[in-house]
């Protein structure tokens, strides 16, 4: 889905279509509806506070502003941009609704988040384009949003395919257009090559997709390992041999943030304090709408070194309450050094149990959890 969020804010707010909007924050207002009918909105520089943009515009990002990126720097790059608080209650209704309208054309769905599917198309006999076009037809009815498809022979590629066109887009791959068409794109582009990643191969001289596979695989299995180099090459060269898998049971449920900038304990407190609130939220959330509680919560840091430490402690009763995943992550945290400053935070939900079999605690609460 395009820019899914926002996107869902402006229908809403139509007035606001074409202009920078940015979904996130703490305690942001609503909308003030005035004497004349219109709406005075937040501005992005009238925010004060620690807090992180969840989502933005087409329009905003054009300006240097993108989801995850504190709102106070933010600000100084577009300080007139909207500001409007998180509906993740409207954002779930949304995708349930676009995932529905895929399903009544293409019913293999693997679903991979709130705003995102893999779907298989093997078994429909139709052309690529014509049915591309039906399914953001079947979107735009059930939900007035736009979405972006990549059709290709993988998973990996049509991830990277579906983000090559946005907003409102339509790329089709096949195998022997790899050369042309994603070699030349950033290493950064494949799915699972992150900022580390990303780092080392630069230091190798190794920027781009096809520079990777043009590498030795000996290389890379030297530098990152024999599974990681072994990877590297394949996804170089387009290779993905995953299904998509339309059901399955999940062993672990978990959210995590990778930060703006390097977080310190004490120093950035009231931040840490609310990303870590907003992921045991999130967590929580997860585990309801799936049906879960879990009998092991656990935490992961990686520090601004790059080492990263997880902990873990099971439970004497299943939970899918964001205030007891927030206690139980509490104490994990007390078992971690908090010296060095933070660059990912993620909490992490294992252990489950349909919630039908689990004598679960999953009371709904509304807290403000003190990190």
């Amino acid at each position: 889905m395009d820019a899914f969020f926002a996107s869902v804010e402006l229908l809403r707010y139509p007035e606001l279509r074409g202009q920078p909007v940015v979904v996130g924050g703490r305690n942001v207002h609503q909308p003030v509806v005035q004497p004349d009918g219109s709406k005075r909105f937040a501005r992005l520089r009238d925010y004060v506070g620690r807090g992180v943009i969840t989502t933005s515009t087409y329009e905003a990002r054009a300006l240097g502003v993108f989801s995850g990126m504190g709102l106070m720097k933010s600000a100084q790059l577009a300080p007139e941009a909207i500001l409007l608080p998180a509906n993740f209650d409207a954002y779930r209704e949304y995708s349930r609704h676009f995932k529905a309208a895929v399903a009544t054309i293409a019913p293999q769905i693997e679903d991979r988040g709130i705003d995102e599917i893999y779907i298989d198309l093997s078994d429909i006999p139709e052309e690529a384009y014509t049915l591309a076009r039906r399914i953001k037809q079947a979107v735009f009815e059930a939900t007035g949003l736009t979405c972006s498809i990549g059709i290709t022979p993988n998973k990996l590629l049509s991830k990277i395919c579906s983000d090559l066109d946005k907003p409102n887009g339509i790329t089709i791959l096949y195998m022997d257009e790899i050369a042309t068409r994603i070699w030349p794109l950033p290493a950064k582009k494949i799915n699972g090559i992150g900022p580390k990643a990303t780092e080392r191969l630069a230091h190798f001289g190794i920027n781009t997709i096809g520079e990777l596979a043009a590498t030795p695989v000996e290389f890379l299995v030297s530098k990152f390992g024999r599974a990681t180099g072994a990877w590297l090459h394949r996804v170089a060269h387009g290779i993905d041999d995953r299904p998509v898998v339309t059901e399955s049971e999940p062993k672990s449920i978990s959210r995590e943030s990778t930060f703006e900038r390097d977080l310190h304990a004490r120093q950035d407190r009231a931040e840490l304090s609310e990303i870590f609130t907003s992921l045991c939220l999130r967590v929580a959330d997860d585990l309801k709408r799936k049906g879960y509680a879990s009998r092991t919560i656990g935490i992961k840091l990686r520090y601004s070194d790059f080492h990263a430490v997880t902990r873990d402690v099971t439970l004497s009763v299943g939970v899918c309450d964001a205030l007891e995943i927030r206690k139980a992550a509490g104490e994990c945290l007390k078992r971690v050094s908090l010296e060095q400053r933070i660059r990912l935070l993620g909490v992490r939900a294992g252990g489950l149990v349909p919630l039908g079999l689990s004598d679960a605690y999953c009371v709904a609460v509304q807290a403000e959890l003190p990190l």
